[in-house]
């Protein structure tokens, strides 16, 4: 697995050279690629992997019109600021806990995919970051996320998944998400170092997610970013893969929990409109998210490890997975 995060990584960097581009040339944009899978903590269990790919144009660019015109009358984004616009691209997987029976125990989260787009838009205040987004995808077969587990364990040497035959079946899913970050909300100096918290809340709305969320972040470090974190699938919008460094190479640590008061999960939940496998899903899920961030001027790295509470009723541990994250600007 580690062989196969290095090469994805070297085959990212040698398409967005970046850092070679001319000081004199603006970039086009931030385009991100993050990567989440519990196998960097030796396990293959339910939410077990994720991939996105985020693009960002440059804030400069002039934008379209009916972008321009929905950010003036959207009511929850900020009378002034600069508006920014994101897309995303993904798939997910979830899977039981033991993968190499054709039949999963009772009691066991259902086999599950999820391909989808997203496309957001944002207005950003230098302190305060809202965003909307509209996600659009498929839930089952039709998510191609069996034949991608399969081929990548077939790779890596990784255990066959036996049990993709029983996952749920295909629907068409909608997300509607609204998230709001400040930033720097309380800012101090400690040991030469900056120090600063940046809060955040969000809704989700549709068949697939429907969560309130609400969330705190810390960051320490030289030179901080003006960003708002590193993203990460479930819970990042578009917007949230641009970064504005100060000076030639910064790096900051970080620390921060998430809570979600949860109505829908399809991937507990099972079908909208079909019967399908399912497991009482607990209502509340809780995030303690830690990590670190390095970047220069036209690239950022960040890793993130993620220890979730337990998510539905007969779940018999919690659950760690990684994020990794490569941002270019080019």
């Amino acid at each position: 697995m580690r062989r196969a995060v290095f090469l994805l990584l070297m085959l990212f960097f040698s398409a967005f050279p970046a850092t070679v581009r001319s000081e004199e040339t603006p970039p086009r944009g931030a385009l991100s690629f993050i990567l989440e899978n519990d196998l960097f903590y030796n396990a293959d269990r339910h939410y077990t992997n994720g991939v996105r790919i985020l693009w960002v144009p440059e804030q400069q660019r002039p934008l379209p019109k009916w972008i321009e015109k929905f950010a003036e009358v959207f009511p929850w984004f900020p009378e002034q600021g600069q508006i920014r616009q994101g897309y995303g691209l993904g798939q997910s997987m979830f899977t039981p806990r033991d993968i190499t029976v054709s039949q999963p125990a009772p009691g066991e989260r259902p086999y599950a995919g999820w391909l989808y787009a997203t496309i957001g838009l944002g207005v950003e205040t230098g302190r305060r970051l809202d965003q909307l987004g509209l996600t659009l995808g498929v839930v089952g077969p039709a998510s191609l996320a069996g034949p991608t587990q399969k081929f990548v364990h077939s790779v890596v040497g990784a255990d066959r998944p036996r049990g993709w035959g029983g996952q749920l079946h295909n629907e068409p899913g909608l997300v509607i998400t609204f998230q709001r970050n400040w930033r720097s909300l309380a800012r101090v100096t400690l040991l030469g170092s900056a120090v600063d918290v940046t809060p955040n809340v969000g809704i989700a709305l549709g068949n697939v997610f429907t969560h309130g969320k609400v969330g705190i972040t810390l960051r320490y470090g030289r030179k901080l970013p003006r960003d708002y974190g590193p993203p990460l699938i479930q819970s990042g919008l578009p917007g949230a893969g641009d970064f504005s460094p100060k000076g030639n190479f910064g790096w900051y640590l970080f620390a921060g929990v998430e809570g979600r008061a949860v109505a829908r999960n399809i991937f507990l939940d099972g079908n909208s409109f079909r019967d399908s496998d399912s497991v009482k899903k607990r209502p509340l899920v809780g995030d303690l998210q830690f990590g670190a961030v390095l970047d220069w001027p036209a690239i950022r790295l960040s890793y993130t490890h993620v220890l979730r509470t337990r998510e539905f009723k007969t779940q018999t541990s919690k659950d760690n997975f990684g994020s990794v994250n490569v941002t270019v600007k080019f």
